[in-house]
């Protein structure tokens, strides 16, 4: 096939869109975001896939409601938190047509901008990110997410992650790649890595937040962040192994100090805080170690017993 050809299918691929939307308490803004996407997409065939990440607020009737008003409008809810990449994975599998566009619920990403992202997607380009120049979030959470991203793009060798965002479309095609069960704590992002190298960037708004607040907290995000090392990464069995030989060495040379001093000097070394020190700074390197070890173990755990990565509750087809 060639880039024409293919640039062709791609263009007439573009007309049908599914949208998916993970969901987590975000009730108020629902309304306008449907309202908003059929608006931006009217000239497209397209489908808006709402996902209810078992919010315990009034999501799910929302949801239904919006359903029954449009039948664009497909919703699922899902029997327990997954968090939003479960969720995400859960309306990416059942998307129908053949562009997948994600979209946060809060209202930050305009859903007027899904046509650049569409148009972005040329032949030699799989997945598109929505970037904005200018974030609208507070000093910690922008310090946070680019510190993950920087995190991802250097350690774990995802050269797309500079730029990833929630805010993306990408072929629907791609999801063969991980179409099997993967367990709990999933990456949307590490995922598609999996399926293609070809990435772009879009620019895009990101406007203020109108209700409510960010669900990721410091902890969420650092526990994000250990999931997705030990989930897609060797990085820290690597580092294990990296601080075992330095403590050996640590060891090594403590050894030769408490032998040649006796020998340069004729004092013995003090007892007591030496040896304090020498079992504080060993024990705490063999529980840090072993702590490493212990999260390959319990992911391997949860691999074992196929644990899901989500579980659809109801839905409104």
């Amino acid at each position: 096939m060639t880039a024409e050809t293919r640039y062709d299918k791609v263009m007439n691929l573009s007309s049908k869109i599914s949208v998916v939307v993970p969901v987590y308490r975000s009730e108020q803004t629902l309304k306008e975001l449907v309202s908003r996407i059929s608006s931006a997409l009217q000239k497209y065939d397209f489908e808006i896939i709402l996902v209810d990440d078992a919010s315990g607020d009034g999501s799910w009737q929302k949801i239904s409601s919006l359903a029954k008003e449009n039948q664009r409008v497909h919703g699922i809810r899902l029997g327990r938190n997954s968090g939003q990449h479960g969720a995400l994975l859960a309306g990416v599998r059942v998307a129908k047509f053949e562009i997948v566009v994600t979209i946060d619920d809060d209202l930050q990403n305009p859903p007027e901008d899904i046509e650049k992202l569409i148009s972005e997607l040329k032949p030699n380009f799989d997945v598109v990110y929505g970037v904005s120049a200018e974030i609208r979030q507070s000093f910690y959470r922008r310090l946070s997410s680019k510190f993950v991203r920087k995190f991802f793009s250097s350690a774990l060798g995802f050269n797309s992650a500079v730029t990833m965002s929630s805010f993306r479309a990408f072929r629907t095609e791609l999801r063969e790649g991980f179409n099997t069960q993967l367990g709990p704590n999933i990456s949307l992002d590490a995922l598609l890595t999996w399926s293609t190298t070809r990435f772009a960037v879009a620019k895009v708004r990101h406007d203020e937040r109108k209700i409510g607040s960010s669900h990721y907290t410091f902890r969420r995000l650092v526990r994000f962040m250990i999931d997705m090392t030990t989930g897609y990464s060797a990085l820290p069995l690597r580092l294990a192994t990296a601080i075992g030989f330095t403590t050996i060495g640590f060891g090594f040379l403590l050894l030769l100090y408490v032998v040649g001093r006796p020998l340069s000097t004729g004092e013995s070394v003090p007892g007591f805080p030496l040896l304090a020190s020498s079992i504080i700074i060993f024990s705490g390197v063999q529980i840090f170690l072993l702590g490493v070890l212990g999260e390959y173990i319990g992911r391997m755990h949860f691999r074992v017993m196929n644990k899901p990565t989500y579980m659809i509750a109801e839905s409104t087809d």
